[in-house]
């Protein structure tokens, strides 16, 4: 089974096209740019660094790319001055958006803490600081009172220790709420567990989880008065926890809850027997069943509300969560002092960046008039950055809580935002741990390869609607179906194994690169930025104008550019052995 994307996958002769690679991470023996990549476990077909005679050689210095680098050498600063320039205090339109600044703490500038989905995480960093340290002191002294081996065999004794602990963590969240939250995870339970080996269970448990998605949008997550007027006192503020809107969150814990369910479904139809001692890896973890009676409520309940993911993720399956349990992994403290610092730096660029481009605030008040088609443009770039990051820094952090704990969920978003030139590999390296999710629950049983295009649509549909049930979110992810048509359609008219010797193939794929990237900019404006109307605006001013016209031609020539980059830092991963499909 792919671990991927439900997009087409290339053959074995297409690994050196621009637009496919496997993925494989050895051990680095030097230091390298390539270093940069985010490590995660390896799904290749090869295991070894490729010999001399099949690495193609290098273009980092040869007058094609030094030309390149002068070009980015001057791209990148004006990419950076112009927003820096938009959030002068002299600016005409400052005061348009002035009013949604705060006093920041860096160099004395005020700081665009507007986004009110990263405003909730940054401002509660400290307390999910203190929560996280809690957690892991508490089953610290659990197991030293318990007089655990050193080198336990399994950690199947931690689960009920898991579930006491999320039912605190809960509380303190969600407060009265919880209730709801453990009746919908149980009734869940009831019909995975009813319907084990009928075909009517992945139906009702779709049927379920989509129709309680529905419901929580329509009620609000509900009232305990409406549901029991005897209840009422419940809704009370004093019983509502930190944060009362559990339906929220609930999102995310649905996808859990389809999870147990499918591979509880699959198990009991297919028994997998597992040699004791044997290693299993990332994907295995994920597709290897378990015996059936590994999967109670205990288990269940401490997967589907563990604590470390449960607000934002990544995403576990159900296997790989009591795989790791019942063969843990060896996770060092230097690896997680690691991530700690990567994640250290990720903060830092993202307060950077809120402090000196107001970017986020400009958008939201549209305090464009009068800007030029670049800074038009550049509001929505270092838009869709800033989205990047809001994204990536509480996925880091909660991963960075569950490593801390023993337990390695699939890392999202491994490559930077800016280093996608392919409308697949995107989406394979943007929420990776949902892709795999989508992947093993939907794609698949859908049919897989069979009809891409048509699973593609549906599969988007639901991800646009999972989000949230607005047409904006709906646009974005029919949007998103349809640009993959062109890198679909290049690569069967076009296909590596037939043209990669050529001198003019690596300059073609260039150019489809930089018209996806143009596409995936498009979606992702209108699903996560501006909208179909703030886009159609900037459209406008970028068509219909001779200064837009003359901005087009310059983002086409750089982001080509960019994109021959990016060409040659994947063939330098390849050289280095690290093969990706992103």
């Amino acid at each position: 089974m792919n671990e991927e994307i439900p997009l087409p996958i290339t053959s074995p002769t297409q690994s050196h096209h621009p637009f496919s690679s496997l993925e494989h991470i050895p051990d680095q023996q030097s230091m390298s740019i390539t270093d940069l990549t985010v490590k995660i476990p390896s799904s290749s077909r090869s295991t070894s660094i490729p010999s001399e005679s099949k690495r193609k050689r290098s273009r980092w210095s040869t007058a094609e790319f030094k030309f390149y680098y002068v070009i980015l050498c001057l791209a990148l600063p004006i990419m950076i001055w112009i927003p820096i320039t938009l959030s002068s205090p002299s600016h005409p339109n400052y005061p348009q958006y002035q009013f949604k600044l705060s006093r920041g703490w860096l160099f004395g500038r005020d700081l665009d803490n507007s986004d009110s989905q990263y405003r909730s995480f940054r401002n509660n960093i400290p307390i999910l600081t203190a929560v996280a340290a809690l957690f892991l002191s508490l089953k610290y002294c659990w197991s030293r009172l318990c007089n655990v081996s050193q080198v336990p065999t399994d950690n199947l004794h931690l689960l009920p220790l898991n579930a006491v602990l999320s039912t605190l963590f809960l509380l303190g969240l969600h407060g009265s709420s919880i209730l709801k939250l453990v009746a919908v995870i149980s009734v869940n339970y009831v019909v995975a567990k009813t319907c084990k080996s009928s075909r009517l269970g992945p139906a009702l448990t779709w049927a379920f989880n989509i129709g309680i998605l529905f419901l929580n949008d329509r009620y609000n997550g509900y009232q305990f008065g409406e549901i029991f007027p005897s209840l009422e006192f419940l809704d009370q503020e004093r019983y509502e926890g930190f944060y009362p809107r559990w339906h929220i969150n609930f999102n995310i814990t649905m996808l859990r809850l389809v999870s147990f369910s499918m591979d509880y479904y699959w198990a009991c139809k297919n028994p997998v027997s597992v040699e004791t001692g044997s290693s299993l890896d990332e994907r295995q973890r994920q597709t290897t069943n378990h015996p059936v009676e590994m999967y109670s409520y205990v288990n269940y309940f401490a997967y589907a509300l563990y604590s470390p993911l449960y607000i934002a993720g990544p995403l576990m399956t159900f296997n790989d969560f009591m795989w790791q349990f019942r063969r843990p992994l060896t996770i060092t403290k230097s690896s997680v002092l690691g991530y700690f610092v990567r994640f250290i730096c990720c903060l830092l660029t993202m307060e950077a960046i809120l402090h000196f481009m107001y970017v986020v605030a400009i958008k939201d008040t549209r305090a464009w008039a009068g800007d030029t088609p670049a800074q038009i443009g550049m509001i929505g770039f270092w838009n869709l950055i800033i989205v990047w990051l809001k994204l990536l820094l509480p996925w880091r952090f909660f991963r960075l809580w569950a490593l801390s704990d023993g337990i390695d969920p699939p890392e999202n978003m491994i490559r930077c935002m800016a280093n996608n030139y392919s409308t697949f590999g995107f989406w394979r390296s943007w929420h990776r741990s949902y892709n795999l999710w989508i992947i093993r629950y939907i794609y698949i049983p859908l049919g897989g390869m069979k009809n891409v295009f048509v699973n593609s649509v549906l599969v988007f549909t639901f991800v646009a609607l999972w989000h949230d049930l607005t047409f904006k979110l709906l646009a974005w992810g029919w949007l998103v179906s349809l640009f993959i048509l062109p890198e679909m359609l290049a690569r069967y008219f076009l296909p590596a194994s037939r043209y990669s010797s050529t001198s003019w193939y690596r300059h073609v794929c260039a150019f489809g690169g930089v018209l996806n990237v143009l596409l995936m900019m498009t979606a992702n404006l209108v699903g996560f930025v501006i909208g179909i109307d703030g886009l159609q605006f900037f459209l406008n001013e970028l068509i219909e104008t001779f200064a837009g016209l003359r901005y087009l031609v310059a983002v086409l020539f750089c982001l080509f550019v960019g994109v021959q980059l990016m060409f040659e830092y994947r063939e330098e991963e390849m050289r280095k052995g690290i093969y990706r499909r992103c």
